[in-house]
């Protein structure tokens, strides 16, 4: 078997398992979705985010970049977002609870969009992708893995702003999740700050930043970033029922997503790779907890 045969069946392995992941979790959560031109509000979400993704990734795999890969992903949260907004609308309108989540996302959305996207032009490439652009065809698994990253992210989101009955008033589940998502975001922003602003100076290059909240995490960012999805995902609390609540699959995805596939454990090993050796290194891990910063 030569390698475009090889990468053939391993693509469409992937586009395929991407596909039946997000019709499955489209079909539980949409159980009381409303219904665009006789067609399930929260289907249409699912294939706006991969459509999307296959928009994007034809210009990228011609020009074999991968330099608007995180803005598109951005944009696709976006795009879902308001989409899900107005086809909620169609039957209830959104209410406070709708207007939320969908701000709280799209803040979100934004700044990691745009944070992401300068360090990939400062950095000029992101070497995950230094294989896969190489082959339009292989080239096309992030893009479809991304689709599926951003609708399992947004479940709670789409199936609260999709849903054909009014949701009840906010409440205290509500307050919390508020609370855990200002707390979570907050996070990530001071971590990437200041990792941003560690690898700016020139006396810095080559290490491994151990100041501010990384004295404390090796991954503070990513401690942020679950903790806001549980905040988002404590919205569902009050107005998911039945298959609906297959939506709260959200932060254990972004859990398992970036403690044991691509998160976690690609930086670490990147990490061993460079400083492993080095007895101080080995000594900021012995010390330093993998997430929970204490």
């Amino acid at each position: 078997m030569n390698t475009t045969q090889q990468d053939l069946r391993l693509t469409s392995a992937v586009f395929l398992t991407v596909v039946v992941t997000m019709g499955l979790v489209a079909y539980g959560i949409g159980a009381n979705a409303a219904e665009v031109g006789g067609h399930s509000s929260v289907t249409l979400c699912a294939l706006l985010a991969l459509g999307v993704q296959l928009l994007a990734w034809f210009p990228a795999s011609l020009r074999q970049t991968e330099r608007f890969y995180d803005l598109t992903g951005g944009l696709t949260y976006l795009a879902v977002v308001a989409f899900s907004l107005w086809a909620g609308s169609t039957s209830t309108g959104p209410g406070a609870r709708e207007w939320l989540i969908s701000g709280l996302v799209a803040i979100w959305a934004i700044r990691l969009a745009s944070f992401l996207y300068l360090r990939i032009h400062r950095a000029g490439k992101d070497g995950r992708f230094d294989e896969l652009k190489t082959s339009p065809i292989r080239f096309l698994i992030p893009w479809s893995l991304q689709a599926m990253w951003v609708f399992l992210t947004l479940s709670v989101v789409v199936a609260i702003n999709c849903q054909a009955l009014p949701a009840p008033s906010l409440g205290i589940w509500d307050g919390i999740g508020v609370l855990l998502w200002g707390l979570g975001f907050g996070i990530e922003v001071v971590a990437d700050a200041q990792k941003t602003a560690f690898n700016a100076k020139p006396e810095n290059r080559g290490k491994w930043i151990d100041e501010g909240l990384w004295s404390r995490s090796r991954h503070p960012n990513y401690f942020g970033e679950i903790l806001l999805w549980i905040g988002i995902a404590c919205f569902g609390i009050a107005c998911l029922d039945g298959w609906e609540r297959l939506a709260w699959i959200s932060p254990v995805f972004v859990l398992l997503l970036l403690t044991k596939i691509s998160g976690v454990p690609l930086l670490d090993k990147r990490s061993l790779d460079k400083w492993g050796e080095d007895p101080d290194y080995q000594a900021y891990r012995a010390k330093t907890r993998t997430l929970l910063p204490l």
